[in-house]
């Protein structure tokens, strides 16, 4: 009995060394994760740093060479100079306007060809849809001179009104309604019929039972389409002629003069018109990151 005993000891201690060694590389390989994931963060945080900094430096201190990383002294006059020398609080309501009504209209439009799309039946279903498809993959360049041309000649080309209908019914349009069918093909049909069998209108049902299973997907395309009419620099680029309906975009490139680009007052301008983006996205967060969880629940 006692020489089992003594045989079962070294088989015991090898399989505690194993048990050991496969925890420490399991923490070896947690905290490497962990310091990737940190250094990722850094290098990809580094730029808003610079552009904060930067926007409390003196004009001195930017041009510095070594780089000054701590603004010293720190001023505030970069950003009092773009609001009382420049228009730039005209721009920044352009811009803010603008881009909450392509939102909006984008969310309606979309979510209404969306459900269109996909639960309603009807000739040329799917090669309206194609057709779509095909229009939101060409890019803008090949279509911004067909675009102004129409416009000009609708007496839109100098006028906010332009760069509100162009992306609803563009790329931001056709974006939007794919990603509102390809949700709404996964709500059951049979939803659907118990809700007509009750005496449901279409209108009734779209509003009271597919709206709000769709609030994850609405709160991506709330923040995909604020995103691209906010950055949009082209269209107003091409479309305005006007100094005082200028977009922020516009309104950044013209903070130069003759001896080059201002990176103060850019960095001052960039840094307030981040603002509203991350009030957007703070507000959808939670719904956005539920679609990219339900998305990868799927898959």
């Amino acid at each position: 009995m006692k020489t089992e005993e003594k045989n079962n000891i070294p088989a015991a201690d090898g399989f505690n060394i194993q048990n050991e060694n496969a925890r420490k590389r399991k923490i070896f390989l947690k905290a490497l994760k962990y310091i990737v994931c940190i250094i990722v963060s850094v290098i990809m945080l580094f730029p808003m740093y610079w552009m904060l900094t930067t926007s409390f430096k003196t004009p001195m201190n930017v041009a510095k060479f070594p780089p000054q990383w701590w603004p010293n002294p720190w001023t505030l006059a970069n950003y009092t100079e773009i609001f009382y020398k420049h228009p730039f609080s005209k721009y920044l309501w352009n811009s803010l306007y603008i881009a909450a009504l392509v939102t909006l209209g984008v969310v309606v439009f979309s979510s209404l060809a969306g459900y269109a799309f996909a639960k309603i039946k009807f000739k040329g279903n799917n090669v309206l849809f194609m057709i779509i498809l095909c229009g939101m993959m060409m890019p803008i360049e090949v279509t911004i001179i067909p675009i102004y041309i129409a416009l000009s000649g609708m007496q839109l080309a100098d006028r906010h009104i332009g760069l509100i209908i162009c992306p609803i019914f563009g790329y931001c349009g056709a974006f939007g309604t794919f990603l509102m069918r390809q949700f709404f093909m996964t709500v059951p049909d049979e939803l659907i019929q118990s809700a007509k069998i009750d005496g449901a209108t279409q209108p009734k049902i779209f509003v009271h039972i597919i709206l709000p299973m769709a609030v994850s997907s609405i709160a991506t395309l709330i923040i995909f389409t604020f995103l691209q009419s906010w950055n949009d620099y082209l269209l107003p680029l091409v479309l305005l002629s006007s100094s005082d309906k200028y977009t922020l975009p516009i309104g950044l490139s013209l903070l130069s003069n003759e001896d080059g680009m201002k990176w103060e007052l850019v960095m001052a301008a960039a840094t307030f018109s981040t603002l509203p983006i991350l009030v957007v996205f703070y507000l959808c967060q939670n719904k956005f990151m539920a679609s990219l969880s339900m998305s990868g629940l799927k898959g």
